[in-house]
């Protein structure tokens, strides 16, 4: 009773081809596909802009540290 064999599944096809008619599916195929690849782009941007915020905090860290040894070894000298 918990599996569905592939008649069940056949059957069901048949019902939403019969409700929504394949052009209907076929739309909503392609705004799925259309949103989850949009939705995979959108992390990639992310990812990258977070990236190159963190590659910004490392150089100026760094720049700051050397402007930081520099006065520090004039104020020694």
């Amino acid at each position: 009773m918990g599996s569905f064999s592939i008649w069940h599944w056949l059957i069901v096809l048949v019902i939403v081809m019969l409700v929504f008619g394949t052009k209907k599916l076929r739309n909503i195929g392609q705004d799925l596909g259309g949103a989850v690849k949009g939705f995979k782009d959108g992390m990639k941007d992310a990812d990258a802009a977070a990236d190159a915020s963190t590659q910004q905090k490392i150089s100026g860290g760094q720049t700051l540290e050397g402007e930081a040894r520099e006065k520090v070894e004039k104020t020694h000298s």
